[in-house]
């Protein structure tokens, strides 16, 4: 006999959808912002990048690849707007010019690129008759140089001959002769462009016996001397030349004191100036001294 009621199978136990203890962790582990771009972005980025290096290891890819970018820069920097065809010089004056294209042989046309416009500069700007420079490339292919010229304000003789010289006392250019730059004012002597504004300043207040001065002469690199033609000289003291060369105009208008037979008047001792009679003048005197006595004889 068979029971009336039929046993009944073991339920099978249902599965918790619940994930375990680790899997829960990594679900929350992978909701991470950072990992999932570093998965989703780092990992293909990293691929990537390996196979290149491993591509640019190679000595013929590198070289490869230098020559494209060879190519493409100078291709680039090749281009019409990029090229520099003439020279434009502002500010100079002819000589000037000419030395300023001798120290920058530029061999155009040339790219903009290949110009150190600072080094160019900076060559230009050493050029003794060139007070500041600037060089920039200007649209239409130019290279444009602006200089500001210094100004020669006197001649200075030195032991090379006859320079021009600025008033700061910076040597410009030389001159074959004085009579070349007859307009300016003859300095010289040791330390003479170092006070190169006082000796200026004695031409400048010469007024009257301004045409007969022929040079301003630095002594010792302490005093002036003031050289006019006649073979006159006019020695100052180290205080106060100004004043002391103003005192002997002043006996110039007076009594014609330049006009006598004078070849020295030392200004040296402001208290005592002394003067000294040339060789015929003195000759003249001895003469008359010596006839005197025969005069008063008869």
């Amino acid at each position: 006999m068979q029971p009336l009621t039929a046993r009944r199978p073991a339920p099978t136990p249902r599965r918790d959808p619940a994930p375990s203890r680790w899997g829960y962790r990594f679900q929350r582990w992978m909701l991470t912002p950072a990992l999932r771009r570093l998965i989703l972005v780092g990992l293909p980025v990293l691929a990537v990048g390996g196979a290149l290096a491993a591509w640019y290891a190679k000595d013929a890819n590198r070289q490869m690849v230098a020559d494209a970018i060879s190519e493409a820069r100078m291709e680039f920097q090749s281009r019409e707007e990029f090229m520099v065809r003439v020279m434009a010089v502002d500010g100079a004056d002819d000589a000037l010019v000419q030395d300023i294209r001798t120290v920058l042989p530029v061999e155009f046309p040339t790219s903009s690129f290949d110009l150190d416009l600072e080094e160019m500069r900076q060559t230009v700007a050493a050029l003794p008759a060139v007070a500041d420079a600037a060089l920039r490339v200007r649209p239409g292919g130019v290279l444009q140089v602006t200089v500001e010229q210094r100004q020669p304000v006197a001649v200075f003789r030195g032991a090379d001959g006859l320079r021009l010289v600025d008033a700061e006392g910076v040597l410009i250019a030389p001159i074959p002769a004085r009579a070349d730059r007859s307009d300016l004012p003859l300095i010289t002597g040791d330390g003479a462009r170092g006070t190169l504004a006082e000796g200026l300043t004695l031409y400048d207040v010469a007024g009257p016996i301004r045409h007969r001065m022929r040079a301003v002469v630095r002594m010792g690199e302490r005093r002036w001397d003031v050289v006019l033609d006649r073979g006159q000289r006019i020695l100052l003291p180290t205080e106060t030349p100004i004043r002391a060369f103003e005192r002997v105009i002043a006996l110039e208008q007076a009594q014609d004191l330049l006009g006598r037979d004078v070849s020295v008047i030392d200004m040296r001792n402001a208290a005592r100036p002394t003067i000294r009679l040339n060789e015929q003048a003195v000759a003249e005197l001895r003469r008359v001294n010596g006839e005197e006595p025969e005069a008063g004889d008869e």
